[in-house]
């Protein structure tokens, strides 16, 4: 049996990305730059010699249109499965989606919770922090949140170990995918500087996840030299 590995790639980067706004279970499109940055992933992917038997992502628009970018560019777009499941979606901010990123991690929740910056905050806290204040009540407390982000990433290397292992493409969220290597590895730092194109990798055997690589921009770098070359 092959060795399971999800390579996790976060998203391309989005109009709200760019203008700094809240952009959970909200969605907008790839930017131009979005789509490029992804165009070089998969160009990196290929390059790499990696070869995938499954690629997943979650429901929202902008993980579907980073995954086909990237598929395009390995060239196996429609020639491998490929799935959307929703418990990989970013966190829901319920009543503060769309706001601006300051106003919620400098403003509502340093006053909800008493502290200076919000960037010291547990991801427990910002979770519980979030769902306390939102007055439409979508948003998930941490035990909902969390249980939700590890069952969706296990239920796919679960899967892929079925069918004799293998790498498995992945394309989540930013606080999604740094949720989930903070349960892996609570020793981390919550503030995980993922860009938007970057590549986490997992290993799954004998029931457990091992992190080999947290945020790996050398992919899409590159990706970003072979594009510039096609395109001289």
């Amino acid at each position: 049996m092959a060795e399971t590995r999800l390579y996790i790639a976060r998203h391309g980067k989005t109009m709200f990305n760019t203008i700094g706004r809240v952009q959970g279970w909200c969605d907008t499109p790839l930017t131009t730059i979005g789509e490029t940055g992804i165009r070089e992933l998969g160009l990196g992917l290929k390059e790499a010699g990696l070869e995938f038997k499954v690629a997943v992502s979650s429901d929202l628009g902008r993980t579907v249109q980073t995954i086909t970018i990237a598929q395009r560019e390995l060239g196996i777009l429609g020639k491998i499965p490929y799935y959307q499941d929703k418990r990989i979606r970013e966190w829901c901010f319920g009543s503060f989606e769309g706001m601006y990123d300051a106003e919620l991690f400098s403003g509502v929740l340093p006053r909800i919770s008493g502290v200076v910056d919000a960037n010291t905050m547990t991801f427990e806290e910002i979770a519980n922090g979030v769902h306390e204040a939102d007055s439409a009540n979508w948003s998930e407390p941490w035990e909902v949140l969390k249980e939700r982000i590890f069952n969706g990433f296990e239920r796919i290397a679960k899967d892929l170990e079925k069918q004799g292992g293998g790498n498995a493409l992945v394309v989540s969220h930013g606080m999604t995918i740094a949720t989930l290597v903070n349960l892996l590895e609570p020793e981390r730092p919550t503030n995980l500087a993922l860009d938007n194109g970057s590549i986490t990798v997992l290993r799954y055997e004998n029931e457990q996840f091992s992190i080999e690589a947290v945020g790996d921009m050398s992919y899409r770098q590159t990706g970003a030299r072979l594009l510039e070359g096609y395109e001289k």
